[in-house]
């Protein structure tokens, strides 16, 4: 790099020295009658000034103007001696070369450290964004690691409970014998620990390897006709289920089994969350480009402080729940190209809002 600044440098250098002297060797060989070439020449010592000015700042300016003056004022002495008003006006054109070499060189120098300030300012912001970069690949990665740690906390919380249940039911069949219905009910205990284990777990892997969708036109009206059947005979008493749909609803291109499954769960919970009875209303409408699917109940609703932490892994304010139905959902509505928000109502009781793009993934 300073090699070549090295190059150019001298490359310039030598282009003002040759522009001066073959403008002075223009003036020494032109005859003086022809004076209108004379002032052609004259004005030619600006260009390397200006350019003196413009490669090295004032100080090279005023060089080439001293020199452009020292090859000037032998001709003006020669040539023009005998008319002093026109030597006069020579000598006040080589003030004008001074001065338009020392302006022209501020100006560059000012333009010259006006550049080297953005170009420090640009190397400064860049070195800010990389580090930016940096920090927020840090970030990722220590939210990474926070999941993680929360996944494995919450796994072990609800690995423990029923662990501890059928350690204790085991201590029981070690002393029961002699009493059949002391060991059928401690067994029971144990199938109903290891179901709920295995329940965890299929919902664990279903969180954390979800099936690719199996793209097929779904009808939706159907979907949510299944999912009533299903939580009419599981849901608790008082619970009334209701369908609302669009006139003409178009079909969506999605999973069906998925689709069902993330209903369902929403239902579920809608249920779960009115212990008293209610209303669960399920809706589907057209809208912009897609489709809307509402599921909205009557119960105490979410409170504020938990809207942000509903979809997380093992979050759940259920003394029996794993905390991965929601995770789940928010999943399977995400590979879908979809999008899922949660509201409370005003007059109470919480509405989830899936809504599904029409043109999604290929038809199987």
């Amino acid at each position: 790099m300073g090699s070549d600044t090295s190059r150019w440098n001298w490359k310039a250098v030598t282009l003002v020295l040759a522009g001066i002297a073959i403008t002075s060797a223009g003036h020494y060989l032109t005859p003086r009658d022809l004076r209108l070439w004379h002032g052609i020449f004259q004005r030619l010592y600006y260009l390397p000034v200006v350019y003196a000015a413009i490669a090295f700042g004032w100080i090279g300016g005023l060089a080439a103007a001293i020199v452009a003056a020292l090859l000037y004022i032998p001709h003006i002495v020669i040539m023009w001696g005998h008319e002093q008003h026109y030597a006069l006006e020579q000598y006040a054109e080589i003030f004008m070369f001074l001065a338009v070499g020392i302006v022209t060189g501020v100006l560059s120098d000012r333009e010259r450290k006006r550049r080297s300030e953005l170009q420090a300012t640009a190397q400064k912001l860049s070195q800010v964004y990389r580090e930016l970069q940096d920090t927020f690949e840090q970030v990722k990665r220590a939210d990474r690691l926070s999941a993680i740690g929360q996944l494995a906390a919450g796994l072990a919380h609800e690995i423990r409970n029923p662990l501890a249940s059928i350690d204790g039911a085991a201590e029981v069949l070690d002393v029961a014998d002699d009493q059949p219905e002391l060991r059928k009910e401690t067994v029971g205990i144990i199938r109903k620990e290891c179901s709920r284990l295995n329940r965890l777990l299929t919902s664990l892997l279903d969180f954390a390897r979800p099936r690719r969708p199996e793209w097929r036109h779904v009808d939706l009206p159907k979907v949510l006709d299944s999912v009533i059947d299903l939580v009419s005979h599981s849901g608790g008493k008082g619970i009334r289920f209701h369908k609302e749909t669009a006139r003409s609803v178009p079909r969506l291109l999605g999973d069906e089994e998925q689709l069902t499954q993330v209903v369902l769960n929403l239902t579920l919970n809608a249920a779960q969350a009115m212990p008293e009875g209610g209303d669960v209303w399920l809706t589907i409408r057209p809208e912009d480009d897609g489709i809307v699917i509402q599921v909205r109940d009557q119960g105490h609703g979410i409170p504020e402080e938990n809207m942000d932490k509903i979809f997380d892994p093992f979050f759940t304010t259920k003394d029996t729940g794993t905390g991965l139905g929601l995770s789940v959902v928010h999943q399977i509505v995400t590979q879908h190209g979809g999008t899922v928000n949660v509201s409370r109502n005003p007059d109470g009781g919480t509405t989830f809002s899936l809504f599904f793009p029409q043109t999604r993934g290929e038809v199987a």
